[in-house]
């Protein structure tokens, strides 16, 4: 190789700097052409003042150099910190979070020695937009938002990888049988995207269920592909019933900037020690390899790193007596890597990548329609605390509302309805929902909101967030209510 590639590295905080120099190391002795741009980021950052935990000229370098090889970092306590993992996810769009998650039975010891699934999560969205608010003074909210671009695009870039890397199954998860329109659309969607990928075979898991097989009986799976919180929870889940989560690498793939890490955090009861596993990182960094184009050093690291583990060179987090025949530090366990430069495991099947097939996943996004929508009513939440919070008052005086036909058709508390002909036993809190339409669910105008709005005001009640309710093509949009 002619030149060097320059990425971004950031040491990180706890155990971080250690595992990173013995991951360079590494890298290095293998012959990486790279070239490092060091940022600081993390607790140091946070403490400055900065809450993003990255300064503004760490920005710039990422917008340079397009890679990033993160160690992990600490997020002090307290309030008013934004996890820097999702402002670099969501500012550079890393819309893409895979975690290969593999057993290296019988030398890491598992239960489940023929796991080799990749989880391939949605990075941007869901919960994880942290929009929330306190709205009463006994009820938070928390928006999960799903899109439908957002969606595809996750979905289409599983299929792609499946294909590229040569998997033969993509499993969706979702909890679509309650959040029927959330989950629902993403599952829409995958069901679309898998009609053009007839050769790779698809299934659809509901979350929970699927958990539990990936605890249980994770060899079933290939690709996952799901929603940002769900793929958060399953890929821990994944790395630990291979044998440990110290050993999992992660790539945080955009369609401009990437980022590779290890999935563990910064371990503050260990830093300094010196035995740290710096394996996670390493996992990352040769996704990071393949991602630039250096195929051939992933591969010669891989096998070093798979053949250190078949001689029982580990660390303590992996150290099985019986099993092991070393056990070592961080540094020495790079040392033993590199030593083994040029080796390949004699047992597990050696890394492969493609050194042709150099050309991007292809996740562009297909032209759709625009699809008729229209107005045809608003849920007006308001918090009350009199009365003894009985609904039937609370609706009573709202009956007394009406805005050119916009009406009170029904009150709900924490999602299930309270009014009319509520259930007596139903716990009710301080948080109202209220939803008004006409009697025939004609189209109505923002004017006839606004005049609602006022009305409620002048009764006393105070109202908090209003929530439009929509027809797309004529089909109800919105979600009904717990015993509608």
């Amino acid at each position: 190789m002619s030149s060097k590639r320059k990425i971004t590295v950031a040491y990180g905080d706890g155990i971080g700097p250690e595992i990173m120099t013995a991951t360079l190391n590494i890298l290095e002795a293998a012959g990486a052409q790279l070239e490092y741009d060091v940022i600081e980021i993390g607790e140091q950052v946070y403490l400055k003042g900065v809450s993003s935990g990255m300064e503004p000229k760490a920005f710039e370098s990422l917008r340079e150099t397009k890679v990033f090889l993160k160690a992990p970092i600490t997020t002090p306590q307290g309030g008013g910190f934004k996890s820097l993992n999702v402002t670099t996810r969501t500012s550079f769009g890393l819309f893409a979070n895979v975690r290969p998650c593999k057993s290296y039975s019988p030398f890491i010891q598992t239960h489940f020695p023929k796991t080799d699934m990749v989880i391939i999560r949605e990075n941007e969205e869901d919960l994880y937009a942290g929009i929330e608010h306190r709205q009463t003074q006994e009820v938070v909210q928390s928006l999960k938002l799903i899109s439908q671009p957002g969606s595809e695009k996750i979905i289409r870039y599983a299929f792609e990888y499946a294909k590229k890397y040569g998997r033969k199954k993509v499993t969706c998860m979702t909890k679509d049988n309650i959040m029927k329109l959330a989950d629902g659309l993403f599952h829409r969607t995958f069901d679309e995207i898998a009609k053009e990928y007839p050769d790779i075979k698809t299934d659809h898991k509901i979350i929970d269920i699927g958990t539990a097989l990936i605890a249980d009986r994770p060899e079933v799976f290939d690709v996952i592909v799901t929603l940002n919180l769900y793929g958060d929870i399953i890929s821990d889940v994944a790395a630990q019933v291979t044998g440990s989560v110290g050993l999992g690498g992660s790539a945080n793939v955009g369609e401009e900037v990437a980022m590779f890490e290890a999935i563990h955090g910064s371990a503050p009861d260990i830093t300094g020690l010196g035995i740290a596993n710096p394996s996670g990182l390493l996992n990352g960094a040769i996704m990071m390899l393949v991602h630039i184009g250096q195929p051939e050093v992933a591969e010669k690291v891989a096998n070093a790193w798979m053949k250190t583990l078949e001689d029982g060179i580990h660390t303590g987090d992996i150290y099985q007596e019986g099993l092991s025949s070393k056990k070592v530090g961080t540094a020495e366990f790079a040392e033993a890597v590199i030593a083994r430069l040029g080796q390949s495991p004699a047992n597990m099947i050696p890394a492969s990548f493609d050194k042709e097939d150099t050309t991007p996943m292809n996740v562009k996004l297909k032209e759709r329609a625009p699809e008729k929508k229209e107005l045809i009513g608003v849920d007006v939440f308001v918090a009350w605390d009199e009365e003894g919070r009985d609904p039937n008052v609370l609706g009573e005086k709202l009956r007394a509302v009406n805005a050119s036909g916009l009406q009170l058709q029904l009150i709900t508390n924490r999602g299930v309805k309270v009014f009319p002909a509520g259930m007596k036993e139903t716990f009710c809190t301080d948080h109202w929902r209220c939803r008004f339409q006409t009697a025939d669910q004609a189209v109505i105008s923002p004017a006839q909101i606004l005049d609602l709005l006022k009305q409620i005001s002048d009764l006393g009640i105070e109202f908090i967030q209003t929530a439009n309710l929509y027809s797309f093509e004529g089909k109800r949009a919105y979600s009904l209510a717990q015993g509608e």
